[in-house]
């Protein structure tokens, strides 16, 4: 039997209530890796309506375009995850898959996932009667330019069913090498430092 706590209220925890809660959670952190491949398993089965390809699809084409460019682990692993957000957070994706990558990559990789939403109105928004330059409110931030490029090289051309994208298996252990690293680790995230997109 599985053991659990004592309090039913978390301001009547006990040091060994907190204690077991450690252990758990660290147990469940370490399968971090594992959930977000099931999510992105279950992109390929159950997409949004109207593409030509599935979620999973774009994820990996985005990722295949971004190695293909000499992209680093960080952003090939961001790449592939920009759009993880999209099952539970249609309405703001972006900055959901932001959230999840946040701990464990670069700050501008982040950055640029978290905004990617807005940078992609330049090639739509018109047609919505939106602003297409919603994007030039960042104009003077560090990571401009690399979200534009992400968007440009990697987002907005990765619809192409006839694209050769590798599959998911070969960028498992990409994804694993990333959420295996310590979380907000200074050395690894890198806050302010942009090196930009190859």
């Amino acid at each position: 039997m599985t053991k659990s706590v004592s309090f039913t209220e978390m301001k009547h925890g006990t040091r060994e209530d907190y204690e077991l809660l450690a252990t758990s959670e660290a147990k469940y952190q370490a399968g971090t890796a594992d959930r977000i491949l099931a999510e992105l398993r279950r992109q390929g089965e159950a997409s949004i309506e109207g593409y030509q390809i599935t979620r999973l699809d774009h994820g990996l084409q985005s990722a295949t375009r971004a190695e293909g460019d000499g992209a680093d682990l960080d952003w090939v692993v961001g790449t592939l995850l920009h759009d993880i957000g999209d099952g539970l957070a249609p309405q703001n994706h972006d900055r959901f898959s932001a959230e999840v990558i946040r701990p464990f990559v670069r700050w501008e990789v982040a950055w640029v996932v978290e905004h990617h939403g807005i940078f992609q109105q330049i090639y739509y928004a018109h047609h919505y009667g939106w602003d297409e330059n919603a994007r030039d409110q960042f104009k003077d931030h560090p990571c401009f330019d690399a979200c534009a490029a992400f968007c440009e090289r990697w987002d907005q051309a990765s619809f192409d069913p006839d694209y050769v994208t590798k599959p998911l298996a070969y960028f498992e252990p990409m994804v694993r090498e990333v959420f295996v690293r310590k979380a907000y680790d200074a050395e690894v995230l890198r806050d302010g430092v942009v090196n930009g997109i190859p």
